[in-house]
């Protein structure tokens, strides 16, 4: 009966087919998501509910091993509550620079300002995308919205010759989160509150190139 034959094969065909679709779908890959609350870790969380803290304790510190000029010569970059409306930071290539607060271990400094380096903010896959690109201590992660007058970041910390960074989440050493805001007309930063290494917090300016 060749008509019964053939209505097999076409069964089996279909069939084939079906997996076939049902494999493609399992393979295709997810949306990222968009809102950091989806991606940060644990710690990180916690990190930032104690952002206030970290800044005080860093500018106590600062300010009790002498360095209350400095600290005031930076006007509003180290003031906690300084942000101001449109946090967002332009796409383009900036000079940035780290200043530290508040040791974490005795025979570090209390108060150290790194000169000027070059990051650069470009949209990398559908998000806002910070990279400082010399130095052998370099932030790499994503900007996402939030809230109020601020943004969140999400990276990780590149160190040395590495070429390429960690994603976001897979070494808990190398994480970073931080507050995202703008302090002046063309001056942002990214407060880093209890970071791994060294000190409290980081201050971490960004000034627009040109």
């Amino acid at each position: 009966m060749p008509h019964v034959r053939i209505g097999l094969a076409g069964a089996l065909l279909l069939t084939v087919a079906a997996c076939g679709s049902k494999s493609i779908d399992r393979e295709a890959p997810r949306p990222r998501p968009s809102d950091w609350r989806q991606i940060v870790t644990a710690p990180d969380r916690d990190r930032l509910a104690r952002w206030r803290a970290a800044w005080i304790a860093g500018l106590d510190k600062a300010t009790a091993a002498g360095n209350a000029a400095q600290v005031a010569a930076q006007g509003a970059l180290l003031k906690p509550d300084a942000a101001l409306d449109g946090p967002l930071p332009p796409q383009g290539d900036y000079s940035c620079r780290v200043i530290k607060m508040g040791a974490q271990t005795k025979g570090l400094m209390d108060y150290v300002a790194y000169p000027y380096f070059n990051c650069r903010i470009s949209m990398l896959d559908g998000r806002l995308h910070l990279a400082k690109l010399n130095g052998s201590q370099r932030p790499v992660g994503d900007i996402f919205p939030d809230e109020g007058r601020r943004m969140i970041f999400l990276g990780a910390m590149m160190l040395g010759d590495e070429t390429r960074p960690l994603p976001y989440g897979r070494d808990g050493e190398r994480d970073m989160v931080g507050i995202v805001e703008r302090v002046a007309s063309q001056r942002w930063r990214i407060a880093f509150p209890y970071p791994r290494w060294e000190s409290t917090i980081d201050i971490f300016e960004l000034i627009p190139k040109g």
